[in-house]
């Protein structure tokens, strides 16, 4: 069966996409790691005899495969949520898929163009790793990205954690991609002992490395810890946006709130007051006070308008803080179709899910500061800005904890939920600092500077989540020089690759 995968035609390319949809196996809530390498093994294989046209078939039903096992939880969101038939809702998600595929269809058509040396193994090996990471990076920046299951994320848990602080999850990607085209190739490099040994120590070199720095502290405690309280109301997305449900919206986060302990941080997730900020003044004059009194910083999603530059009205998805906190901050990475219709003027009114409530967001501006509470600087990520690993870096490189708010109520029951969580685990491990999550309907967690949870509360229920975190202070390796030093390592390995393969051809 594995000569199939290396011929061209449909059996390789069928074969393809199971190997893709094996990723989703190595990921939350699964999180059998090794499945990761197997994946990208059985990718690199499938690419190794295969001239370019075929090569982009093969990784597009790679990708293909990955997408459609990975990302189904699309189809809630446009049918249960989008109010869209369950054919129409098909045909929507096979569409994203198909589209996402091209990403690892451009990836192999480059590598069997321009980059694979199948004369030098070790060579091709590392050549591989990095195109790995370029497709990974490159598919987080195009069109505003859509940075989701990037192999590095089973390493959560996994041998490689330790490097993560190091490199983040893209260098746990390179080491995955690395390892997996090696073991293909070893075969190859027995004959040649010092190319084999080499081969060996590239190979288990970073899984040591990785165990090593596993549990490694490299940020500290900036101060004493702060009790926190995460409210999750758990109201159905149905009824977010109802004007009738308004009022008993708000009566819920402020009797949850009323009857939970005294903390020094009190969190509601993304738009717990479904109205603009500036409708709910007197609402939130009253918690304000409250939080005053309690000595505490009270932090919510709520939607805001603002003039921007040019006079206009523009509507933002936003954090602010008061009681013993303050700032406000507007989100910057925005979900197509959740918070801005791309194409707006030909898509809008074509089907209930162009329409979503309040999916006409504007896109916050950069270089915001943190928010403040309790004297910490706190860096906020609304929903889908967590799963950006560049883009969290440079806002917890300013802080003292980290923060997100998300409504998850969009993936109804499926893996989407877990997958997101695990992203947002990934972020404190890149960077060293506790982190609270607060979402509507789960999972709502209070997560450690290992990427651990600590406390958690189970989805779909009402409740209040206590914990702990502390305010951490230093850079980890990764916060310090982000992406920088490992794009370097990959630029050279393509620049090596295309120069060899490029002489080997006018030989």
């Amino acid at each position: 069966m594995l000569q199939w995968i290396t011929r061209p035609g449909w059996p390789g390319h069928l074969l393809a996409c199971g190997a893709g949809a094996l990723t989703t196996l190595a990921l939350a809530p699964f999180d059998l790691w090794p499945l990761a390498v197997l994946s990208i093994a059985l990718f690199y294989l499938g690419l190794r005899e295969l001239r370019p046209g075929q090569a982009a078939l093969r990784g597009w039903s790679y990708g293909f495969g990955l997408f459609a096992a990975g990302t189904s939880w699309v189809y809630v969101s446009i049918h249960d949520y989008g109010a869209a038939s369950p054919a129409l809702a098909g045909i929507l998600t096979l569409g994203f898929v198909a589209g996402l595929g091209l990403f690892f269809a451009l990836t192999a058509a480059l590598w069997a163009r321009w980059i694979r040396r199948s004369e030098a193994p070790l060579a091709d090996a590392l050549a591989f790793a990095a195109l790995w990471v370029v497709q990974e990076v490159f598919r987080g920046w195009f069109l505003t990205g859509f940075p989701w299951l990037y192999a590095g994320y089973s390493q959560l848990e996994g041998p490689l954690s330790g490097l993560v602080p190091v490199g983040g999850v893209w260098l746990a990607s390179f080491v995955i991609a690395l390892s997996a085209a090696l073991i293909i190739n070893l075969e190859r490099l027995r004959a040649h002992k010092p190319r084999y040994i080499c081969a060996l120590l590239l190979l288990l070199a970073p899984w040591l490395a990785g165990l090593a720095l596993k549990g490694h502290e490299w940020t500290r405690a900036a101060g004493g810890s702060l009790s926190v309280a995460l409210v999750q109301g758990n109201v159905e997305q149905n009824l977010k946006w109802d004007p009738a449900q308004l009022n008993a919206q708000l009566a819920l986060y402020r009797d949850l709130s009323f009857s939970a302990k005294q903390v020094d941080l009190l969190v509601w997730p993304e738009t717990a007051i479904p109205v603009l900020k500036d409708l709910a003044q007197g609402y939130i004059g009253v918690m304000d006070r409250f939080a005053r009194d309690r000595n505490s910083a009270l932090i919510t999603g709520v939607p805001v308008r603002q003039s921007n530059e040019r006079g206009e009205i523009r509507y933002y998805n936003a954090i602010t803080s008061f009681g013993e906190g303050q700032g406000t901050y507007l989100k910057q990475k925005l979900v197509p179709f959740g918070e801005y219709v791309p194409l707006q003027e030909v898509l809008r009114g074509l089907i209930a899910f162009f329409d979503l409530p309040m999916s006409d967001f504007a896109r916050g501006p950069a270089d915001q500061p943190p928010l403040l509470a309790k004297g910490y600087r706190i860096a906020p990520f609304i929903c889908y800005e967590v799963v950006y690993p560049e883009f969290a870096a440079a806002l917890a490189a300013d802080s003292d904890i980290l923060l997100t708010v998300s409504n998850d109520a969009w993936f109804g029951t499926s893996i989407g939920p877990l997958q997101h969580l695990q992203m947002a685990q990934m972020r404190a491990l890149e960077a060293g600092r506790w982190m609270i999550r607060a979402t509507n309907n789960g999972m709502t967690v209070v997560i450690d500077p290992q990427g651990r949870i600590q406390t958690a509360l189970p989805q779909f229920e009402q409740g209040v989540l206590y914990g702990e975190v502390l305010p951490m202070q230093g850079l980890t390796p990764y916060l310090q020089w982000r992406i920088w030093p490992l794009a370097i390592l990959c630029a050279l390995l393509l620049g090596w690759a295309l120069l060899a393969s490029r002489m080997a051809k006018t030989l």
